[in-house]
């Protein structure tokens, strides 16, 4: 990874009187979010459905569905970037969000309030989502969502942003993925040698087993050791932002930097993956680069086109689930929009067809709510 400390703006004292955020809301960012956000929110179905519909009667092509599915282990798909471009973006927005709050007021404890709040929402909400918390409280699960690896990444970014300077979060940032190849390399789990990374033989997996114990979900998954890689992976998402905010650089001089950022995120993923394997199971250091170098390089291309180019109104219906990305996740966890559909329409074998106007109606009672609320100003935020 190219050094990102040279490229990013010059550090302030955090006492120092801090410029005027850029009042322009960036769409771009939005539009990113709501398009990480369609695939998981129904328009992964509903995509498959169209591309089913489209073939027929010949099959859909391989690749298609071999980037819809999460690799078993080792390897990276289209779909693994879901999860971690989720993530990135969380990071993306501090440098805006904290800037501002510098300029209201210095009253650190209360930004700290307001990220302590954020904290113990979003991992409440996680455990709505998958951690059984109002279905099978019997069955709890700690730490086993998204948004709870959001929430500690958030905690460690916002700390850098407010206190580091950007050559020092860079660091932190290197040094928390270094940190965690020393342990999962080098320190040997009881019963297993060190190094080992098997789906059920590894330090981050037994960790959590005699962390979580029963509270665990049972999944190859790992969370506790991972948390320095969900760390890594805001702060990235943080240097793109910082990036972005730079209001003295010309636009073709953010969307070089940033192309930079993700071809030597890229880069060193692939390199670092020689040795320690990319797994999004155990969100290895070098999946964070690797997945860090698409996430760069799709804000660039969403930046270019949307921010810079003014092609504001085809990201309309992108930027309505970006929007309330928080409504947009939570809503197919509490209410499965598919079966609903499904009973309604009384089809047990349907065409192909039918299968996408039921996935189409299925996306669209998502979809209208949240146009709503956003057409009302209404803005879910935690």
């Amino acid at each position: 990874m190219p050094d990102a400390a040279q490229t990013l703006p010059t550090p302030e004292a955090p006492t120092a009187p801090t410029p005027a955020p850029v009042k322009t809301r960036m769409m771009s960012i939005d539009a990113l979010r709501g398009f990480d956000m369609f695939w998981i929110s129904g328009g992964g179905g509903l995509v498959a459905s169209l591309a089913a519909l489209l073939c027929h009667p010949n099959p859909v092509p391989w690749w298609l569905g071999y980037h819809m599915e999460h690799v078993e282990w080792t390897g990276f798909v289209a779909w693994d970037l879901i999860m971690p471009l989720f993530l990135f973006l969380s990071g993306v927005s501090i440098p805006f969000a904290y800037s501002q709050r510098l300029g209201e007021t210095h009253d650190y404890k209360k930004i700290y309030r307001r990220t302590a709040r954020r904290f113990v929402l979003l991992w409440i909400l996680g455990l709505v989502a998958q951690g059984n918390l109002l279905n099978d409280p019997a069955h709890l699960h700690l730490f086993s969502n998204t948004l709870q690896s959001i929430a500690v990444g958030y905690v460690i970014a916002s700390v850098a942003f407010l206190h580091l300077s950007p050559r020092k979060q860079v660091g932190l940032c290197a040094g928390l993925l270094t940190v965690y190849w020393a342990l999962m390399t080098f320190v040997p789990a009881p019963g297993m040698p060190a190094g080992w990374l098997e789906p059920q033989a590894n330090l981050a997996l037994w960790v959590d087993e005699t962390v979580m114990g029963r509270f665990r979900d049972g999944t190859p998954y790992a969370w506790i050791l991972p948390g320095l890689g969900f760390g890594a992976s805001v702060l990235l998402g943080s240097f793109a932002g910082q990036v972005l905010r730079v209001k003295a650089w010309a636009p073709s001089r953010r969307i070089a930097v940033l192309c930079a950022l993700g071809t030597g995120c890229l880069l060193g993923g692939f390199l670092w993956s020689f040795h320690f394997p990319i797994i999004k199971h155990l969100w290895t250091s070098s999946m964070v680069l690797w997945a860090a170098g698409w996430s760069f390089l799709l804000l660039a291309l969403f930046y270019t086109v949307i921010d810079v180019w003014g092609f504001r109104k085809l990201a309309f219906p992108l930027v309505v689930i970006g929007a309330n990305a928080i409504v947009a996740y939570m809503l197919p966890h509490i209410v499965d929009f598919g079966d609903i559909v499904a009973y309604l329409a009384g089809l047990e074998h349907p065409t192909a067809a039918q299968e996408f106007l039921g996935c189409l109606a299925a996306f669209a009672m998502l979809w209208i709510p949240l146009c709503i609320l956003y057409w009302r100003k209404i803005f879910v935020k935690v």
